[in-house]
């Protein structure tokens, strides 16, 4: 076969069935990672033996009749910030470049007791922050559907990997938006689950109050599946959320009616105005969650740039804290943008910082207040379309609001689904948020959209 199944649950549903050998599946995946990726520039590495030999204890086990569920035998990558025993995890770093962990991160860990097929590590900005570069050892993804387009970031490679049909699934990490961000501008799905919801053990730390592991795959359906088996407390992570695994895909299909949707029309019409297209997407959200029975109604939040000023202050300055050995010993090994952001993230008082945290609690006890009388929120994901990548500079992403930080800011869970296409057949997406540890309505939500709009879908041409 030459390219893969449509989603991870058709997937899934072939190989339950006997249809679908995971070996001839990942054997398509590889034969296209090798075929696509020097354009794409997804995977910094590409783990083929490991692959393949995985693939094979997926098909003993499906000949067997005992498969481990619907991530057995599925081809899926991990952003390069994950930890994989015995293969290097650089966090697309020089400063990394030997560094080969003994151990997975949990969230590894959980995927492959589910039988999941390691494909390879993804690019990634470096360390979660510091991109799109060309002075990293490696290039940074560029975005399938234009390859002079930038993927948004900083999951860049899992969501192109992902929107080109090499993987069905993988690995993202988000503190300001950085799953979000790629799934808006590659046309696929990505979900930011409740802070604490997924375990970090393991995972290359970017800012310790604000960082989120979540799954990016084709569909709302497909992350579902891949986040039922990231989920659950972890006792060896301290922001581990001390609950019972969330159940996810019980409830996936049953739709929206009667829920109380509020737009946060503010946000992309005057605090960061968006593209028509974008705005076209949004609407066409809003009208098919209303189709579909749920009530929609306007909300108004503190403006954006509060909740932006607020975010980078705190992510900058625990970012500093991370790197701050490495910065007054290994300055000139950084690639420049990351280098520049945390240089001026030295500037950052401690006042600044306690401040930032104070207002932080204050945006978040209003998005609070605005959800007694919702059960969702919507705006739009990104405000535009993907710019080229050429003319993306280290300023670029923090100089102007963020219409994701401000769910990093409340650690509420939020989905990107694609709503449509603008300029030049590039996607466009929007963003579905709930209550903290409501996961599943999320979920629930964007299912039915996706579900209701399947027949609008498509890939990128090559």
């Amino acid at each position: 076969m030459s390219l893969l199944p449509g989603s991870l649950a058709e997937a899934a549903r072939l190989i339950a069935a006997r249809k679908l050998s995971p070996v001839e599946l990942t054997r398509a995946a590889l034969a296209r990672a090798d075929r696509l990726n020097p354009k794409l520039h997804a995977f910094i590495r590409i783990t083929e033996d490991l692959a393949l030999d995985q693939a094979r204890e997926a098909e003993a086990r499906q000949m067997a009749g005992t498969l481990r569920g619907p991530l057995d035998g599925i081809p899926v990558a991990h952003k390069d910030i994950y930890g994989t025993a015995g293969i290097p995890t650089t966090g697309h770093s020089r400063l990394l470049l030997d560094h080969v962990p003994r151990r997975n991160a949990a969230t590894v860990e959980a995927w492959e007791r589910g039988g999941a097929v390691m494909l390879g590590k993804c690019a990634t900005y470096e360390f979660a922050m510091g991109g799109p570069s060309f002075d990293l050892p490696w290039p940074p993804a560029r975005n399938p559907w234009d390859t002079s387009r930038f993927t948004g970031g900083s999951s860049t490679g899992t969501a192109a990997a992902v929107a080109a049909g090499i993987i069905l699934g993988g690995t993202g990490s988000d503190s300001g938006g950085s799953i979000r961000l790629p799934a808006a501008l590659c046309g696929v799905a990505g979900v930011k689950p409740t802070y604490g919801v997924c375990s970090r053990r393991g995972i290359l730390p970017l800012s310790h109050s604000m960082d989120t592991a979540g799954p990016l795959a084709w569909t709302v359906e497909d992350c579902a599946i891949l986040l039922q088996a990231m989920a659950g407390h972890d006792p060896e992570d301290p922001s581990s959320a001390e609950r019972p695994p969330p159940d996810l895909l019980a409830g996936l299909e049953g739709g929206v009616r009667g829920l109380r949707v509020g737009v946060i029309r503010h946000f992309h019409e005057t605090d960061l105005p968006a593209t028509p297209a974008v705005r076209a997407g949004l609407a066409h959200l809003t009208e098919v969650l209303r189709s579909e029975g749920a009530e929609i109604r306007e909300v108004a939040l503190p403006p954006l740039a509060d909740f932006h000023a607020a975010g980078w202050v705190i992510l900058m300055a625990e970012a500093l804290a991370v790197h701050e050995t490495w910065m007054r010993t290994r300055f000139h090994d950084y690639g420049e943008i990351l280098r520049e952001r945390l240089a001026l993230a030295a500037l950052i008082t401690g006042l600044d910082y306690v401040q930032a945290q104070r207002r932080r609690r204050e945006l978040s006890e209003a998005v609070a207040a605005a959800m007694r009388d919702c059960d969702l929120l919507v705006t739009a994901g990104q405000p535009a379309e993907a710019p080229p990548i050429e003319s993306i500079r280290t300023w670029s992403t923090v100089r102007t609001p963020n219409l994701t930080v401000p769910f990093n800011i409340t650690g509420q869970p939020v989905a990107s689904v694609c709503t449509g296409y603008g300029e030049g057949g590039l996607p466009v997406g929007a963003q579905i948020a709930g209550r903290p540890f409501e996961d599943a309505m999320v979920l629930r939500a964007g299912r039915a959209f996706e579900r209701a709009t399947a027949e609008a879908r498509r890939r990128p041409a090559f």
